[in-house]
């Protein structure tokens, strides 16, 4: 009987991880993918988020970032693109990204865990 338990969480927790990357990539291509790619090597007119989580911020080469981003000296951890995607301009001010960000904290998470398994 215990084991049904156990089964019923990890289907639960499944569910919730498939949900999850629907709502990210559906906020990816909402919001993001008219300037960034998720192929690594593939620059828009902003760079590929390809394994964006992690990364120092404009690292890239071949990408030509703003001074401000180059000079940021952020790793792109989860916490700290929380706060860019809220903020662009508040976090990095004279980015070159226009965007005005995600006030949804929800759509938010579920974006930065779509762009982690990426």
């Amino acid at each position: 009987m215990r084991w049904l338990g156990v089964m019923a969480l990890a289907l639960l927790a499944s569910a919730n991880l498939a949900w999850a990357d629907d709502a990210g990539e559906a906020v990816f291509r909402g919001n993001c993918i008219a300037c960034h790619s998720l192929t690594a090597g593939i620059n828009r007119v902003g760079p590929s988020l390809a394994a964006v989580v992690g990364r120092p911020a404009g690292s890239i080469s071949g990408y030509a970032y703003s001074a401000a981003m180059a000079n940021s000296g952020i790793t792109w951890t989860e916490d700290r693109l929380d706060a860019f995607l809220s903020a662009p301009q508040a976090v990095v001010p004279g980015t070159k990204m226009t965007f005005m960000g995600l006030r949804s904290p929800d759509r938010r998470a579920a974006l930065i865990a779509y762009l982690k398994s990426r």
